[in-house]
């Protein structure tokens, strides 16, 4: 067992350059990470060991579930319908308000190991008929869910992915034609929000969304709103005018509430302010949906 441990934490990653004199930049995410021998990246979960760049968290899962299609959230893709869910560990954000953060703010190299095809076989014995890709940030997961998402598909099973959005527009085309549904999560129409909040930049997570739309996949965005953190009617009111724009006003919105987790204390959402935010969403939008309450 301890030989296929090792063979799973040892694959070899993609997308990363040798700059020489003993760095590497991983092309993953836009944070495009220099690291030396024995660093690991702001996603805990790719590192350098002797000249070659690892993606040290492959095969290993942090959470595997049935769930109802609608919690990925999903309301417009299989609705009704049951999803084999799979999370991995890490992440390429660092939100102060992080709802798992247990998983995607660390990595436990102690956790259980799986193979492609093994999770893919339990995904098709479940009988749901698609897998998601979810829990923590799947693309710091890029060669697992990459390998799983193309056997999934080999399968007859839809792949899904919920995701922040935060990955460069190289290994997305690789991996979108895989891919039949996405939720992604903007965390908000703020850039300084972004740089705050979650040490990462709003813009690539807009030019991902348009790249997902161009694909074909469908796609639906979810925006946690926080209390006197992104709650703006002026932030809420742009989002809502960018998707309209940018992705269509039948696309679906989520506005999700927030609880207090990880590093953040703020009051938890109340009701009152989704259901405004949502009548100044539904001015642009057709499709906007209430979460977490």
């Amino acid at each position: 067992m301890w030989l296929l441990v090792y063979y799973l934490s040892m694959k070899r990653a993609l997308f990363w350059k040798n700059l020489g004199n003993g760095k590497i930049s991983c092309e993953l995410c836009p944070h495009r990470c220099v690291l030396s021998d024995g660093q690991v990246g702001i996603c805990r979960v790719r590192g350098v060991k002797g000249d070659q760049f690892e993606a040290l968290s492959y095969g290993h899962v942090s959470s595997v579930a049935i769930d109802p299609i609608e919690k990925k959230p999903l309301y417009h893709f299989l609705p009704g319908s049951k999803i084999f869910s799979v999370g991995g560990w890490g992440c390429n954000f660092s939100c102060k308000f992080c709802q798992n953060w247990e998983i995607s703010q660390q990595f436990s190299e102690d956790s259980r190991t799986v193979t492609a095809e093994a999770l893919v076989q339990q995904a098709v014995d479940s009988g749901t008929g698609a897998i998601a890709y979810t829990y923590n940030e799947p693309f710091v997961n890029y060669e697992f869910v990459y390998d799983c998402a193309r056997l999934a598909r080999d399968n007859g099973l839809k792949n899904v992915l919920v995701t922040n959005g935060y990955i460069m527009p190289a290994p997305a085309s690789q991996l979108l034609p895989y891919i039949d549904a996405v939720n992604i999560d903007i965390k908000s129409f703020d850039k300084d929000f972004y740089v705050e909040h979650c040490c990462g930049d709003l813009v690539p997570v807009l030019n991902f969304a348009k790249q997902v739309k161009a694909s074909g996949c469908h796609l639906e965005i979810t925006n946690l709103i926080i209390p006197e953190c992104n709650d703006g009617d002026d932030v809420i009111s742009a989002l809502a005018e960018w998707i309209a724009d940018n992705l269509g006003r039948d696309t679906v919105l989520h506005l999700s509430a927030y609880f207090p987790r990880y590093k953040m204390n703020i009051k938890q959402t109340s009701y009152e302010l989704l259901e405004h935010a949502r009548e100044l969403a539904l001015k642009k939008l057709d499709n906007v949906y209430l979460g977490n309450v």
